[in-house]
């Protein structure tokens, strides 16, 4: 997992797809951590893309680096649901706390990938899995 840590944070954006009905969906992220052998990713529960991976949780992230490597982590959401994981998450970026709060009543979603796969690709070379 720290592989793909390393690698997200070296990325700085990196870019989440989900399915909206027969539709392909893709955001721009930036929030992630490690904690307890496990990636983290951080969403809204009042937004589309939690709505849409709870219908459908395979999803696919993204992410490119300066050097030409890119990287794509795959597989099935499980929403955590320690509070513990949220508040690391919002500890790592208190601008967030703004929007997700008691006042708003907004909650942010952390999830991790399980049934996964994730390759490094160089430009024009082989892949290696990180996993």
């Amino acid at each position: 997992m720290s592989k793909i840590n390393d690698f997200l944070n070296e990325a700085g954006v990196f870019f989440l797809a989900t399915v909206d009905g027969d539709q392909p969906k893709v955001r721009p992220l930036g929030l992630h951590l490690e904690m307890d052998g496990k990636v983290l990713f951080g969403i809204g529960d009042f937004k589309d893309v939690y709505k849409q991976m709870v219908k459908n949780p395979k999803v696919e992230i993204v992410a490119s680096k300066p050097d030409g490597h890119w990287m794509r982590y795959t597989g099935t959401a499980v929403f955590e649901t320690d509070e513990k994981y949220a508040n690391a998450a919002l500890d790592s970026a208190p601008h967030l706390r703004n929007i997700y709060n008691e006042q708003t009543g907004n909650k942010m979603m952390m999830f991790s990938l399980k049934d996964a796969t994730c390759v490094d690709i160089q430009v024009m070379g082989p892949g290696e899995s990180l996993l």
